[in-house]
């Protein structure tokens, strides 16, 4: 893959999501990693353990201000990736990554 190819993950799923101004952050969840902790699920309205698959998923990936704070809890409680987490809140007016963000940068930190 070319550096042009390359996925960026602050586009991710923009092409279905309301305004920005509705819903000013989003979720990324790397699936693939998941192990099915239910750490987010425990923390967070927004997550629940899919038992069919036993993995967790979101209910809405796109969310306002009211629900930041349980899916940063989600992003913080998650184990996976070695501790680093596969939950991802994500700044939609800046691109910045609020949590786990463990670089303490705000870069966006999935792992495809």
């Amino acid at each position: 893959m070319s550096d042009s190819d390359e996925l960026d993950p602050a586009r991710i799923g923009e092409g279905d999501a309301p305004p920005v101004e509705e819903a000013p952050y989003k979720v990324l969840f790397e699936a693939n990693k998941c192990f099915g902790a239910g750490k987010c699920a425990a923390v967070s309205e927004n997550w629940e353990m899919d038992l069919a698959s036993g993995m967790a998923r979101p209910a809405t990936y796109f969310f306002g201000e009211d629900d930041l704070a349980h899916n940063v809890a989600a992003a913080e409680a998650c184990p996976a990736k070695k501790g680093r987490g596969v939950i991802h809140v994500v700044d939609r007016r800046t691109d910045e990554e609020i949590a786990p963000d463990p670089e303490g940068d705000g870069t966006i930190t999935v792992d495809w």
